[in-house]
């Protein structure tokens, strides 16, 4: 048997769940500006597969890049910690 590629994971925040087996998650990363040399925030928003709708906006979750599912995604949900859980 050959071993596939794991891919690429990422972690986010929910930020929309309004369709079905889908939610969008905004991905935060540093990026250092090439003069100034200064660390700037950039975010990028994902399509996620999500089977069953579990995740709610606000949790805090792990996505795994995967094979295209749609025109538009192309990650599934891995893990999902719940926004209350701190609490």
């Amino acid at each position: 048997m050959t071993e596939q590629k794991s891919g690429k994971y990422f972690n986010g925040v929910v930020v929309k769940t309004a369709m079905k087996d889908t939610i969008t998650v905004s991905v935060n990363r540093y990026v250092k500006h090439p003069k100034y040399k200064k660390y700037l925030l950039r975010s990028k928003k994902f399509l996620v597969h999500d089977a069953g709708n579990t995740a709610a906006v606000g949790d805090k979750v792990t996505i795994k890049e995967t094979r295209p599912i749609s025109k538009m995604k192309r990650f599934v949900l891995v893990e999902r910690v719940p926004a209350r859980a701190s609490e």
